[in-house]
């Protein structure tokens, strides 16, 4: 995947290329996830290899320790170490009261099917 940003001479005081045309600028308007630059910082993370990672968290109730309570979080991380998960666990052990029971992680590479590639010719037998 090639990403190519197209560059305008007030893009830092909010100007934006319209319509893919080169030399067209337009003010840069705000819309949902969208940047001030047109492309969202989720977006911006997968094109440095983050994936989406889900991760379902057991606890035990604090006041409770017999009990069970379950926590899903979900955030863009890196496979395999997931440091950001990492870093939320580690905070979570730290400054919360209801320790950790079990952590099951959900990540695109782990579960999605495998991939096409392109190849460079066909062979056919008859």
């Amino acid at each position: 995947m090639c990403v190519t940003f197209l560059s305008c001479e007030r893009i830092s005081t909010g100007w934006l290329p319209v319509g893919g045309h080169f030399g067209i600028c337009a003010p840069a308007m705000e819309v949902g996830m969208v940047s001030r630059v047109g492309v969202s910082e989720d977006f911006r993370k997968q094109v440095l290899g983050y994936g989406l990672t889900t991760a379902e968290i057991l606890y035990r109730m604090p006041d409770h320790p017999s009990l069970l309570q379950t926590y899903v979080w979900q955030n863009y991380d890196l496979f395999p170490k997931f440091p950001v998960l990492q870093d939320f666990l580690a905070f979570w052990q730290e400054k919360l009261e209801g320790p950790l029971y079990s952590v099951t992680v959900a990540h695109s590479k782990l579960i999605k099917p495998a991939e096409l590639r392109a190849v460079d010719g066909v062979f056919r037998l008859h």
